[in-house]
């Protein structure tokens, strides 16, 4: 490891082990809502007083982040200089200026041409000083764009009153908020109470979940980590499913965004030399010491030039003369020799060179932001990746049918291709030739009515609208064709006729009633009207609450069929195996008849209205289901990443998969793509953040052999998981996307930050930028990083020897005087 790595384990930055924040927290999360209220001394009913308000701020200050002041101008400029090669070259441009000057005074010569070499270096010096605090200057960016994702507005309840709009500055610990779908948390709070019947929060960019999750108002264990905090709302994350009122405790740099703030600032405080930087210090460090020793000699060896004496009619010298003419003029020719040996146009090259490598990495995806990382790239030995959006597409995709067979203990298992939200991105293997069958058909309905999402087709991307597994399901239902007899025989999705035949189940049933899901019966339900009017339930949601709702199973042929022992363990079975396999599986379930809705088109005044305003009456309404059968679903791997992973072991990369997701999902994912071999026992290569937190010993789990995986990880896991690695001299590249993994792509070698799905935060914290969010553009990177570490290399070893062949002239011409003296 260079000095520089040296220095950086030298200076304090606060282990992640230990929490920033070591002030006593109140366990909000893992209380009830009445001891919240007790603890901060307030009523969900009145909220907080006028006058204590006032005496919480002075406590806690506004509810902001701390501005850091950056470095001043001249200190960054100053910065610039404190570099071993180019402090050589400033002595080198002042003492060929001043040789040039004291040249210039006596009269001789070309008095400009003297002075071309030394402004020719100041302009070099000039030049990277420049680029260096610009690129500096951008780095206290980060901390910028990490407040833009702070809310600026909420609605509180004070002194008994609704007070809509209210700055979110003003918010302190006790405040009682209110939030409904769009809203964006103006800090951390614990959920008090659901006003709707269920609550989701968008949260992936801080804790780096896959999809939105469900909140609720019951307690959690005090040990849980951010992920299982299911009630607290955390700054900064969107609502985007239900209404609640929330509790406010903590506000400003306690909360979670604020700790991610304090962890970037510390970062950004402590950047190490480059691996090329790390080799230049050491090369120059030689240089100099090559050139002051070979300088004195060549000055020494002419000493007795600097004297003249005379003999007279004896042996003994008289007449001793010192002449300063000559001593100055045999000290310019070793400070010219030293000059000479110099390699000025260094900088300049390797700054050209830096320069092309952004070009070439440009036109593979690859956008970077900061010069020193297109070499860095060249020497990683440790690639940290992000599962979602990076190994994986980010879009749900559906990867296996399970239908009911032409008995009630028999199933039919149907494997779905494609990875994207392309209707025509795969197919269906083993489908019925002849078309749907009942069964098939009553999927496809369910599964296209009883769904709230929608694709769009923009700049040659499809794009989802609402939840990811709503439109996996919609793709599912081109791929299965059209619901009923018709000359289009496949559903190709030109944008004319995209999702068209979700379309055409839609104008068949017809949705009148919504019965939303909720945590507690995990499912969704719709009452639709078909064309003759008739009223039926459509349900989808968790297979177990599915089954344990139903009575009766649909066959191949449309027949019903009573749920048996038997049928129900081989659909049991089913899903056990489709879980086993990271696959997260939806039941399809149905009910013909519903009395309490017949005559029901969506009328206010109609009595079932009042039945689906009540989210408890849900349950009753979606009993003795008939159930139809159930599908896989999964985040699938990019296609071209499996290669990825081969490459970075034959160039000897090591790759760890850090991901907020849960264990078996990344376990599943990290087999497939070759992180894992599937006959590897990875029981001791797979853990969780926590898990990894607790190990006694964790440079050594860190050292092994083959790629590790470290799921439900936080912020301060993936920061420790860098430093650790860095520690122990590997050089590390860090990828990421959401707020949480800005203080470790700071802290990394080189952040990646992904282009398409990742935050300006994250963007802002990072060396470079994927433009296509690809794994296999960070490998691709990687090889031309290698290729302009090693040209750079090449050239340096030449800058080197030319000089060399220099000396040994000179010391051949100087061995040559010393020779004359003994003749």
């Amino acid at each position: 490891m260079g000095k520089g790595g040296e220095d950086y384990f030298k200076r304090e930055l606060p282990s992640p082990r230990a929490p920033i924040h070591e002030i006593e927290t109140f366990p909000a999360w893992a209380k009830e809502v009445r001891e919240c209220e007790k603890h901060f001394k307030v009523s969900r009913i009145s909220g907080l007083n006028s006058w204590d308000i006032e005496k919480r701020r002075q406590i806690h200050g506004f509810n902001e982040l701390d501005k850091h002041d950056g470095p001043s101008i001249w200190s960054l400029v100053l910065d610039q200089f404190n570099d071993t090669l180019v402090r050589i070259l400033l002595a080198a441009a002042i003492i060929s200026f001043v040789l040039a000057w004291y040249d210039g005074g006596e009269g001789g010569g070309d008095e400009l041409t003297a002075f071309v070499e030394p402004l020719v270096i100041f302009l070099i010096l000039i030049v990277n000083a420049i680029v260096g605090v610009w690129q500096e200057n951008n780095a206290e960016k980060a901390l910028e764009a990490l407040k833009e994702i702070q809310s600026e507005n909420a609605t509180v309840i004070r002194d008994g009153d609704r007070v809509p709009n209210l700055p979110a500055k003003e918010l302190v610990p006790g405040d009682i908020i209110e939030l409904k779908v769009g809203d964006k948390a103006p800090a951390d709070m614990r959920v008090v109470e659901l006003i709707s019947s269920t609550l989701r929060i968008e949260q992936g960019s801080l804790t780096g979940e896959s999809e939105a999750v469900n909140k609720t108002n019951k307690p959690v264990p005090e040990d849980a980590d951010i992920q299982g905090k299911r009630c607290m709302v955390f700054a900064g994350t969107t609502v985007v499913n239900g209404n609640c009122i929330c509790l406010v405790t903590q506000t400003g740099m306690a909360t979670e965004i604020g700790k991610i703030h304090t962890q970037i600032h510390f970062a950004s405080q402590i950047e190490e030399d480059t691996p090329l930087k790390k080799k230049l210090n050491e090369f120059a460090e030689a240089l100099t010491k090559i050139i002051g020793l070979t300088c004195a000699l060549v000055w020494i060896i002419n000493v007795k030039y600097f004297f003249s004496w005379e003999f007279d009619n004896g042996w003994w010298p008289k007449n001793f003369k010192f002449s300063f003419e000559k001593c100055t003029y045999y000290f310019e020719i070793a400070v010219a020799l030293a000059v000479a040996a110099i390699p000025e146009g260094l900088p300049a090259v390797i700054t050209t060179c830096l320069a092309l490598g952004t070009r070439k990495m440009a036109q593979k995806n690859a956008l970077v932001r900061k010069l020193p990382s297109v070499e860095t790239l060249g020497c990683t030995t440790v690639i940290c990746s992000d599962k979602t959006g990076t190994l994986t597409t980010n879009q749900m995709a559906v990867a296996k049918i399970v239908a009911m067979g032409g008995a009630a203990a028999e199933i039919r298992r149907f494997k779905v291709d494609g990875t994207t939200y392309n209707p025509s991105d795969g197919r269906i293997h083993d489908w019925p030739a002849g078309g749907m069958d009942p069964n098939l058909k009553m999927m496809a309905k369910i599964a296209a009515v009883c769904n709230d999402a929608g694709v769009a087709h923009s700049e040659h991307k499809y794009i989802a609208s609402g939840m990811p597994t709503e439109a996996a399901l919609k793709v599912l239902v081109e791929k299965m064709g059209l619901p009923e007899e018709s000359d289009d025989e496949t559903c190709q999705s030109p944008s004319d006729i995209l999702l068209k035949c979700c379309r055409d189940w839609k104008r068949s049933e017809r949705r009148v009633g919504t019965l939303e899901f909720d945590r507690d019966r995990k499912s969704m339900g719709v009452i639709v009207s078909s064309q003759s009017g008739h009223k039926s339930l459509l349900v989808k949601g968790a297979v177990e609450n599915l089954l344990e709702r139903s009575t009766s199973v649909q066959l191949l042929d449309g027949s019903v069929v009573e749920l048996d022992q038997g049928s129900r363990k081989v659909i049991l079975q089913a899903l056990d195996e489709m879980s086993t396999g990271a696959l997260r599986c939806l039941g399809f379930a149905y009910k013909d008849a519903i009395p309490d809705f017949e005559t029901y088109n969506g009328d206010e005044d109609h009595p079932a209205h009042e039945l689906l305003l009540n989210p408890s009456n849900y349950s009753a309404i979606e009993s003795d289901l008939t159930f139809v059968g159930l599908v896989g679903l999964r985040d699938p791997p990019r296609e071209e990443v499996s290669g990825a992973i081969k490459d970075c072991k034959v160039a000897g990369i090591r790759v760890m998969v850090i991901t907020g997701d849960n264990k078996s999902t990344a376990e599943a994912i990290c087999r497939e793509i070759g992180v894992f071999e599937p006959e590897d026992d990875i029981s001791l290569k797979s853990l969780t953040g926590k898990e990894f937190m607790e190990l006694r010993d964790p440079k050594t789990h860190l050292r092994q052999t083959g790629g590790l995986l470290f799921s439900r990880a936080e912020p301060r896991h993936k920061q420790e998981i860098v430093r650790l690695l860095k520690e122990d001299g590997e050089v590390v590249a860090m990828t990421g996307d959401g707020v949480n993994d800005a203080p470790a792509l700071k802290l990394a070698d080189i952040g990646i930050a992904m282009g398409i799905a990742g935050t300006e935060v994250a963007k802002e914290a990072s060396d470079m930028v994927l433009a296509d969010d690809n794994f296999t553009t960070i490998v691709a990177a990687v090889g031309e990083g290698r290729a302009i570490y090693n040209n750079m290399k090449a050239f340096i070893r030449l800058t080197s020897f030319c000089p060399c062949l220099e000396y040994l002239f000179i010391c051949f011409y100087q061995l040559n005087f010393i020779l004359s003296l003994f003749k």
